[in-house]
């Protein structure tokens, strides 16, 4: 019986985290460049059951009584990488990656380390000094690893690959990478990704579209009908813990009466 109450409890654990990261892609489900997330579970590997300090087969044995699987552990996530739908917006500066590969960002933490992330968001702006930024101030790289400076004043041109001119002269190009496998990106904040140990790069085939956004790849109406799945199966396996419970009060009252 404590068995079963395990298992349901696992079960309800698990629907929790999975509920939790739908929730998250709901949430962003209009955040720029955002690719949603999914949850993986799996059992518990099966223990070994036996007898504990039972006398009958000898202090130097133990009797086997079968395989016991004690539930569900939540597993990793995982991020899916399909490209979300464009949304016009005109603006020059505001860019969108048509393939696979990443724009390259420096990030600076809060320690005042810094990094280079990657990221699908391309919503991005010139600042006071004409740097070419993201709307958290990072400052995008060209392909040299440098940040792009740009005349605030000129007229400036952004083709597919990447290349930034002003007023008819090539100033720039911004850094598209792509990577071997997507499983060597760790996810930083909602839209960032950085590489770890073993990523490997490679020549990225996106084109850079100017004047357009990749929006989040999350399908609201899906997420909805899995927020309604996970809802019930949480609530069947809470009514399981209910019942166990009843049936221990049950029989507690009938041992005490004996």
């Amino acid at each position: 019986m404590l068995k079963g109450l395990y298992t349901a409890y696992t079960g309800m654990l698990n629907e929790q985290h999975r509920m939790d990261t739908l929730t998250n892609n709901l949430a962003n489900a209009s955040t720029v460049g955002f690719k949603k997330e999914g949850a993986t579970s799996q059992a518990f590997d099966s223990i070994l059951t036996v007898k504990v300090k039972d006398q009958s087969v000898g202090t130097k044995n133990v009797e086997r009584m079968g395989r016991n699987n004690p539930g569900v552990r939540i597993g990793e996530n995982y991020t899916d990488f399909t490209q979300g739908s464009f949304r016009i917006t005109d603006n020059t500066y505001d860019l969108a990656l048509a393939g696979e590969g990443f724009f390259a960002v420096e990030f600076t933490n809060k320690a005042g380390e810094t990094s280079t992330m990657y990221t699908r968001a391309g919503q991005f702006t010139l600042n006071r000094e004409g740097y070419l930024v993201t709307e958290d101030g990072d400052y995008v790289l060209d392909t040299q690893n440098r940040r792009i400076r740009l005349n605030t004043l000129a007229e400036t041109q952004i083709s597919d690959n990447g290349t930034i001119s002003q007023n008819g002269v090539n100033v720039a190009r911004i850094q598209v990478t792509d990577f071997e496998d997507y499983n060597y990106l760790e996810k930083y904040g909602e839209t960032y990704y950085r590489p770890v140990e073993g990523a490997r790069t490679t020549t990225a085939s996106a084109e850079v579209k100017s004047g357009y956004l990749e929006m989040a790849n999350v399908q609201i109406v899906s997420e909805m009908v899995n927020l309604i799945s996970i809802t019930r199966a949480y609530e069947s396996s809470q009514k399981i813990i209910q019942a166990y419970d009843s049936s221990l009060e049950i029989a507690a009252n009938q041992l005490g009466k004996v």
